[in-house]
């Protein structure tokens, strides 16, 4: 009881602390997702930002193109304009020189339609022609404002390259009698990049701090959520201990009764029936029949010995899961099936509760064998591969569909469903490959605790009879 008490205490401190590392595994990574959503949000919020800063920026210079156009320049042109008259190119330029020109808004130029230059802050271009694009022809004719980034590279934007990359927007004035020009402002670009800046910065650190602070709320939630699923995972690992323990004790309790009465009852049965067939005083019949029945209990002591193994095996720890294997086997062979056993591959030293975890399967994998498969012969394969260990148990019996046997599970083949869910808690994986007249094996890889358990690679993986 103490060795068992003290396994039972290491098993639950083991799983206590792979609990721990699950729980914090989990919270890393669901850290990590909500790190990089706030990533992701950020760069969108800050592209976003920008954007809308710019459209913010661009209504800006519409508007105070609008505004110094209509409000400050169109009301000194005179209809000499249109013509070059000096005295009215000078009146607009002192306008334009003193009023509308600002470190944003570098360069005017006022057009007539047919693409002729007749006023600009910068002299060279005045008197000069080109021709009107399809937007500045339709804003003259419907009298709506424009507004699209500056292709520095056409000749009437030679002057202008100097100022790098600029916003121009243009719309139409008016003449004294009616005559349409249009006018066209050039603003830097760097003045509409800055306020899409300013908006992200001035909105960044709300949302960003909002998005953070939602973060660090969700991460005690998380470890609280990962600490109950870890709590009730762990409860129904023990329950099922629980219960693959007292399924244990009860069969070593029974094997333990059968072992002291029953089997200690028959051998003595048939020690006497022996010595009784040697009196020389009994008829030949009664001698051959007391001989016959001596063997009849004889086979009876055997066959309640494999039970025996079948019920409760032998202590692992002490035996071997080698030596177990071949318990099992022999209880097949008593059957008429020819049987092979692989162990080895196995490593030194295999822990008990993988050992006991790799015996569960194999008995239950021979169990429907026995009941199932009306196999002519068996062949069980051990072995230690890449830090893990691996179970095979291939038959050439009849087989069986898997799709079928999954939606009628009580038909047969169903033995291993009580120990998956063990093997799948230990981190292993159970699989079953059968095809009707074709036989079955049954794959279980575990992986070892101790890497270093591992000493031996098999020579080869059995092939399917």
């Amino acid at each position: 009881m103490p060795r068992a008490a003290s396994r039972t205490q290491r098993r639950d401190d083991a799983s206590d602390m792979t609990g721990r590392w699950a729980v914090t595994r989990q919270v890393v990574q669901f850290s990590l997702v909500g790190l990089l959503a706030l990533i992701v949000v950020g760069v969108a919020f800050a592209v976003a930002s920008r954007r809308v800063g710019e459209r913010e920026a661009i209504t800006d210079a519409r508007t105070t193109t609008l505004v110094k156009a209509q409000g400050l320049v169109e009301p000194v042109v005179t209809n000499g304009l249109a013509a070059e008259r000096p005295g009215a190119v000078h009146r607009v330029g002192t306008v334009v020189q003193n009023s509308v020109l600002d470190p944003d808004l570098v360069r005017v130029k006022i057009w007539t339609r047919t693409g002729h230059i007749v006023y600009s802050d910068e002299p060279r271009l005045v008197g000069t022609s080109y021709t009107l694009g399809e937007d500045e022809i339709a804003a003259l004719d419907q009298g709506v404002i424009e507004a699209e980034v500056s292709d520095l590279s056409k000749p009437e934007n030679q002057y202008e390259r100097s100022f790098g990359k600029l916003l121009e927007v243009y719309l139409p004035i008016r003449t004294p009698d009616g005559q349409r020009l249009l006018f066209e402002a050039y603003f830097r670009y760097d003045a509409v990049s800055a306020a899409g800046r300013h908006i992200w910065t001035s909105f960044a650190p709300i949302a960003i701090g909002a998005l953070v602070a939602l973060e660090l709320v969700q991460i005690p939630l998380a470890w609280s959520l990962a600490r109950r699923l870890r709590d009730r995972q762990q409860e129904r690992e023990r329950l099922l201990q629980h219960a693959v323990d007292a399924s244990e004790n009860e069969r070593r309790r029974i094997a333990s009764d059968l072992h002291d009465g029953v089997v200690q009852d028959l051998a003595g049965v048939a020690y006497s029936l022996a010595g009784a067939s040697r009196r020389p005083d009994l008829t030949t019949g009664t001698t051959d029949a007391l001989e016959e029945s001596a063997s009849h209990v004889r086979e009876s002591i055997k066959a309640l010995r494999t039970l025996l193994v079948d019920i409760y095996p032998p202590r692992l720890a002490e035996a071997g899961l080698d030596t177990a294997l071949s318990d099992l086997l022999a209880s097949v062979r008593n059957r008429g099936t020819e049987t092979t056993c692989e162990t080895d591959d196995l490593p030194a030293e295999l822990p008990e509760p993988i050992a006991g975890l790799l015996y569960r399967v194999a008995r239950e994998a021979l169990r429907n064998v026995i009941t199932h498969a009306r196999a002519s012969s068996v062949h069980v394969h051990a072995y230690a591969s890449d830090g893990r260990v691996v179970l095979d148990v291939i038959d050439d019996g009849v087989g069986f569909d898997l799709a079928t046997a999954a939606h009628r599970p009580a038909e047969g083949h169903v033995g291993l469903r009580g120990v998956q869910d063990m093997v799948a808690d230990a981190g292993g994986t159970v699989e079953v490959r059968s095809t009707p007249g074709q036989g079955t094996a049954v794959h279980v890889e575990v992986p070892l605790h101790d890497p270093g358990l591992d000493r031996r690679r098999p020579r080869s993986r059995p092939k399917r009879p």
